[in-house]
């Protein structure tokens, strides 16, 4: 019987399993270095900031509709657009990633983010006028468009094959539990302080970056080969054997040195991985999660519900926060593919199109490619956050709830097709998948 492919040598498959050895013991061992989790920490509060500014009109949106101030005073046309505007600064931001993510580095990339982010909280906490408030939304909104772009990506490329997964959900998580702490703090604050209590997150995680290592892939990428060594020892901690792990990445990195061109770009290798990624960007922003987290008081406000829409809002964001946190323990254990057909979105479609982007892309084309798919992901939201409104004042909130029904059929049958299942293989392994097309990677 012929053996199979998996075990072959040659530079498409030398990325594959090998059967454990002493330093795969290891390296297994190192998967539980404190400092990968540090460091993801310290970046995915970017997801946090996000999340917040994200659904900061859920409860700002009803009081300026009653405020008596007539500069301040929203009309249903000017709701639509301050709970819009927000998605334009994210395809903007997203725009931008596909520059700085190759120009700046990951992590560098991230903490720039800061910069709008803090003035654009700044302008709302400071409000005088409707154009203050689009222009903070629009703000917060690049930092998280870029954001979106740049921390799966720094995440993925920082954490070991094992713990992925996990480390993987941890944007979505963030970003949940931002919404989340919005929501809460609604209860208790007026809308100008839940802009100054945005500027937090912001500030820690400056301070945390600061002390963190870029990606060791964009280091080689750039030609820093001992500052890349330093930083994966770093993270895989100082009793670690990195050499194998760094001679993997290095080897990857050599064989794409360069960007992709154009013509490249067609070859099915890098055009199927983003096709993929770029999809299941759209089909989640279809399902209609945006529309509905920016205006989710307002919806409560327009149903019977017998909780006052506040406290309704606060108990969805704790439901989709309980629900990341299973994903996030369960998504190396169960796979991605499982999650994606069995889950509701908090569990599958939220995170895992995260951690799938950064996943699937190749290498050179990561950097642009991902900025390319948070460009498509909100430029859909913003069509979607904009006509929201109008529609349901014309049709009622049966019409694209309908329509987003059917968005999640397409899902699923989008996922038994084209999706791989990634779980437990590394980046390399990922990639070298979609070069030779072998099925047995997916089994």
């Amino acid at each position: 019987m012929q053996e199979p492919l998996l075990g072959a040598e040659g530079p498409d498959y030398d990325t594959f399993e090998k059967p454990p050895s002493p330093g795969d013991r290891a390296r297994v061992g190192a998967l539980q270095n404190k400092r990968v989790f540090l460091a993801t920490f310290a970046a995915v509060l970017g997801n946090f900031s996000f999340g917040y500014a994200l659904v900061y009109t859920s409860p700002v949106i009803p009081a300026l509709e009653h405020s008596l101030d007539p500069d301040l005073h929203l009309t249903k046309s000017q709701a639509s657009w301050f709970g819009s505007v927000f998605t334009l600064g994210a395809a903007a931001g997203g725009l931008s990633a596909m520059i700085l993510n190759d120009l700046l580095g990951r992590k560098l990339s991230i903490m720039f983010s800061a910069v709008p982010s803090a003035a654009g909280y700044a302008l709302m906490a400071g409000a005088h006028g409707l154009w203050m408030l689009l222009l903070g939304r629009m703000l917060t909104g690049f930092a998280g468009g870029l954001t979106a772009a740049c921390i799966p990506v720094y995440v993925s490329e920082i954490a070991p094959p094992g713990v992925r997964g996990a480390l993987g959900a941890t944007p979505q998580l963030m970003a949940v539990f931002g919404s989340l702490s919005l929501y809460a703090l609604g209860l208790l604050l007026p809308w100008r302080w839940l802009a100054v209590a945005g500027e937090a997150p912001v500030l820690v995680m400056i301070l945390l970056l600061s002390f963190m290592p870029n990606s060791p892939r964009f280091l080689l990428s750039r030609g820093r080969d001992e500052e890349a060594l330093r930083a994966l020892a770093w993270l895989r901690g100082t009793d670690a054997d990195v050499h194998w792990e760094f001679e993997q990445i290095q080897d990857n990195v050599r064989r794409q040195s360069s960007r992709v061109s154009w013509a490249e770009a067609r070859a099915p290798h890098v055009c199927r991985p983003i096709a993929v990624a770029l999809l299941m960007r759209l089909l989640q922003q279809l399902t209609g999660i945006t529309p509905i987290l920016v205006y989710l008081q307002s919806i409560f406000d327009s149903t019977a519900v017998l909780l006052p829409p506040k406290d309704d809002a606060a108990i969805v964001g704790a439901v989709r926060l309980l629900s990341v946190l299973i994903a996030a323990l369960t998504m190396d254990l169960a796979g991605r593919k499982v999650l994606l057909f069995v889950s509701g979105y908090a569990m599958g479609w939220g995170p895992i199109t995260w951690l799938l982007m950064s996943e699937v892309l190749p290498l050179r084309a990561r950097g642009v490619a991902s900025g390319l798919c948070v460009l498509a992901s909100w430029l859909t939201a913003f069509v979607l956050t904009k006509s929201f409104l109008p529609v349901v004042s014309a049709f009622g909130l049966q019409v694209p709830f309908f329509f987003f029904a059917a968005i999640c059929l397409v899902s699923l049958v989008f996922t038994g097709c084209c999706v791989p299942e990634t779980k437990g293989r590394s980046l390399e392994q990922i990639e070298s998948f979609f070069r030779t097309g072998r099925r047995s990677f997916l089994r």
